[in-house]
């Protein structure tokens, strides 16, 4: 039985948001270690390459989270974010390497030199609902979890004449 804390936990890719805890805004992450590696994304598209431990900047590189840092308040509010990453992404998955360098997932964090601590908000992967998965569900089943919609609509509707023959 595995006990990685990492188990079932989805990669880092840049269409992701990071979020400080002192922070108000959610910048994407940006790859700037390689150029090499991608998660599912056989094209090559940059928005899929994988986010490593030396990843540290976002998009927007200026002020990423935001016009306000809770942690330097002034007399009119606060400063804006001045981002400084205390070294590289802490708590990443070892046993997967890019270029020697590990992969950020979604329990890993980054320390501000602020004091602000960065986390995964999103991790950018998504998961998307194929005809497959329309074909093979059981109607009743999907009575129970959404009994609002008529199943049997929806799926012909989505697999059209060819969902007839099953």
């Amino acid at each position: 039985m595995a006990d990685n804390e990492h188990d079932g936990k989805y990669f880092v890719i840049p269409r992701g948001k990071a979020k400080c805890n002192q922070g108000v805004t959610f910048p994407n992450f940006k790859v700037t270690s390689h150029q090499k590696h991608y998660w599912n994304d056989a094209d090559g598209n940059a928005d899929y390459l994988a986010v490593t431990e030396d990843d540290t900047t976002f998009n927007p590189s200026a002020q990423p989270f935001g016009t306000q840092c809770k942690l330097q308040p002034t007399s009119s509010g606060y400063k804006p974010c001045s981002y400084a990453p205390a070294g590289k992404w802490q708590k990443c998955y070892d046993k997967v390497k890019v270029m020697g360098k590990s992969c950020v997932t979604e329990i890993s964090e980054l320390q501000c030199v602020i004091g602000g601590k960065i986390t995964v908000m999103k991790h950018g992967q998504q998961s998307e609902t194929g005809k497959g998965n329309v074909k093979n569900a059981d109607p009743r089943e999907q009575h129970v979890y959404n009994p609002f919609v008529d199943f049997e609509e929806f799926r012909e509707e989505v697999l059209g004449k060819e969902g007839e023959a099953w």
